[in-house]
């Protein structure tokens, strides 16, 4: 049975709403709104030479800067280049996280408690063929792959790779993603460099080719791999939790267009990323292609993966990073554009490469967003090709003035054995919210059947009401709407 809680961040999360403000565009109330979140290197998380609980807060203080911002989805990188970020019996703990801590704190099982504390969903983001440098490999000595089944992996310019065209390489990329799916609660599963990698022509595949390219053309074999290891992927997750969802970013470029005819580099002819046939034969939810360029590289792209849909969703990846220095330095406004550009388009919404440049306010990217962008909480698209069925309403919704003067609303779940659920709160002058508004959302996301309001009184009456949303993001109707006028005299 689901308890009745507060909702907990700090030690009680209290929301201001402002009734009365206005965004010159209003953001959609439906996107996803995604961070990449790196620990190769420790880009992103954790800082070096820091104790667990120096770990826990920095995290949470990166996941409440998300969430006063309004983004709803966390990319987690858990496997690197051979190496995890959980507790695995397959594959070593990364060097970027102390593997003394591991027996007592688990990084992955972490991040998901404190995401899904704020509303977030938490992916995770799994780096899937590169398994290390020379060094790298050599530093991990007995615990790597390439260690343990040499046979499996291939050297190719100095790193090491899984071979995609060998089925029990494919098998062993099964396990991994098995162990994770199996033992943690997380909403999706994410596949980097699901790819051959750079100057692939030169890949020393041609004994694997000899034993299973069946008469297919080299090119076509390659993409075969790929195609076959997604699918069983696919396949596999959903076995055991239907509303995992799958998604990969592949390479923002899927194939050359007539304003680019001599592109040397995409997804399908360069890397035999065949994206577009993961999604056409439902073995994708979603795709976020990197989508880190300007202008003619990228408008003309983005249409070509919105041509490539077919009813799933794509995110298109934003070169964030782009805006730094040492990069290409561009201006907030190309980020901006892109967006815009987006929406426009009607993407299913937009995901930033990577989170420090995002939570360093980097050229006020932050800010933007948070003030002009993301003012507003916005849910989830629903995963309608996975399920239809939409919850029950919530019942008994109550609204309430706590003894030191905040509002309290709590509710009942209508069936109170599903612990699957969570909640959006809206906020109203009618009786019935529209739903379709994201003015009137309050917050999504939510967890647990209460919640704490910081409300300004003004004498104005508010009608509350709540939705109930499954795994796959289908929301009921609202339940029965609760009105409340905020005023310093009692009722």
């Amino acid at each position: 049975m689901i308890k009745h809680f507060t909702l907990l961040i700090f030690s009680i999360l209290f929301f201001s709403i402002g009734i009365c403000g206005q965004a010159s565009l209003q953001p959609p109330a439906t996107e996803v709104r995604a961070v990449w979140l790196a620990t190769n290197w420790s880009l992103d998380w954790p800082s070096a030479d820091m104790s667990i609980d120096q770990q826990k807060k920095e995290m949470r203080r990166k996941l409440d800067a998300l969430q006063r911002a309004n983004f709803n989805t966390v990319l987690f990188q858990t496997r690197i280049r051979g190496d995890v970020f959980y507790r695995s019996a397959i594959e070593p703990v990364s060097p970027f996280f102390r593997s003394s801590y591991i027996n007592s704190f688990d990084p992955l099982a972490f991040v998901i408690e404190e995401c899904h504390r704020r509303g977030m969903e938490c992916h995770a983001w799994f780096v899937t063929f590169p398994v290390g440098s020379k060094k790298q490999v050599e530093r991990m000595k007995k615990t790597s792959v390439v260690s343990k089944n040499k046979g499996i992996c291939k050297l190719h310019k100095g790193e090491w790779y899984l071979d995609p065209g060998n089925p029990e390489a494919r098998k062993y990329i099964l396990s991994l993603v098995s162990e994770i799916v199996s033992g943690y609660d997380i909403d999706g599963i994410h596949f980097d460099y699901i790819r051959y990698p750079e100057n692939a022509k030169t890949f020393p595949d041609n004994d694997t080719y000899k034993k299973y390219g069946k008469g297919m053309s080299l090119d076509d074999w390659r993409r075969s791999n790929i195609n076959t290891l997604v699918t069983d992927i696919y396949k596999s997750v959903k076995k055991k939790k239907k509303w995992v969802q799958v998604s990969s970013s592949p390479l923002g470029r899927y194939r050359p267009l007539p304003v680019k005819p001599n592109d040397g580099w995409t997804a399908y002819a360069d890397v035999f990323q065949d994206a577009g046939h993961w999604l056409r034969s439902g073995a994708h939810d979603a795709i976020f292609p990197m989508m880190y360029y300007k202008e003619e590289l990228f408008y003309p792209f983005l249409e070509d993966w919105m041509e490539q849909a077919a009813g799933r969703l794509i995110v298109p990846g934003l070169g964030a990073y782009m805006m730094n220095e040492p990069e290409r330095n561009w201006s907030l406004q190309n980020i901006l554009d892109q967006v815009d550009y987006a929406r426009q388009k009607q993407t299913a919404g937009q995901a930033f490469y990577r989170t420090e440049t995002i939570l360093s306010d980097s050229k006020d990217i932050l800010t933007t967003l948070s003030r002009h962008y993301y003012q507003y909480p916005a849910k989830l698209p629903p995963l309608t090709w996975l399920s239809t069925t939409r919850p029950a309403p919530p019942k008994n919704l109550e609204v309430f003035k706590t003894r030191n003067g905040t509002t309290c609303l709590q509710w009942e779940a209508a069936d109170s054995d599903d612990e699957q659920l969570s909640y959006t709160v809206y906020r109203s002058f009618a009786d019935r919210a529209n739903t379709e508004n994201s003015e009137s959302i309050v917050i999504t996301g939510l967890r647990q059947n209460k919640i704490f309001l910081c409300v300004e009184n003004t004498d104005v009456g508010i009608y509350y009401s709540v939705t109930a949303s499954d795994r796959f993001h289908n929301e009921s109707e609202p339940c029965v709407s609760a009105f409340y006028v905020h005023s310093t005299f009692e009722r």
